[in-house]
């Protein structure tokens, strides 16, 4: 066997759960590849177990370090090669729990945890195909009665594909796409 020898397991086919490949860095640096894809939305210390198993299998000793080589299932989001297993498993839980968007506004909070949990809890006000759609509904939640007293000629006149840009534009809710879907966020919480 040569140096450059590699042991590098079968990339299995893409999933939408959120999974991570982390490499023995003991065994990279000598040539070799040792890794494993792990699912990432299961508890952080059950990932540490998994790396730990996977590091039990080194030629190389000590094998004690690891780093993330490869992920899928993050959405928007990229885990960065050294990122805490504690983030990682929250980030897939939560996708796991409310789909992609999670990782979208993650990633449109700067990697802040806590303002885009703060927002899919609090501030999340659904998904539309357009701001007029989202504009329509809600000035008809508001302002049903009033609307429905107003001649025909007006009610089809309301512009509410220019009500909805003026909502965000005014500050007053904020748009992701994922996946082809508005999400719609109150960005006054």
């Amino acid at each position: 066997m040569n140096s450059t020898e590699t042991n590098a397991p079968q990339t299995p086919a893409p999933t939408n759960k959120p999974r991570i490949y982390v490499a023995s860095l003991s065994d990279y640096n000598a040539g070799r590849l040792l890794g494993r894809w792990i699912n990432a939305d299961q508890d952080a210390e059950a990932i540490h177990k998994e790396i730990q198993s996977m590091l039990a299998e080194s030629r190389e000793y000590p094998a004690e370090e690891w780093a993330i080589h490869d992920y899928e299932g993050f959405g928007e989001w990229n885990p960065r090669e050294y990122e805490s297993i504690g983030t990682v498993a929250t980030v897939a839980a939560h996708i796991a729990e409310h789909g992609e968007v999670f990782a979208a506004l993650l990633n449109h909070f700067g990697g802040d945890l806590e303002d885009a949990n703060r927002w899919i809890e609090e501030g999340a006000r659904g998904c539309w195909r357009s701001l007029g759609e989202f504009a329509e509904e809600f000035i008809g939640d508001i302002y049903a009665h009033e609307i429905n007293r107003l001649p025909e000629f007006i009610r089809f006149a309301i512009d509410y594909d220019q009500i909805g840009r003026d909502m965000e534009m005014g500050g007053d809710i904020f748009t992701l796409t994922v996946g082809g879907d508005l999400h719609i966020f109150d960005a006054t919480i």
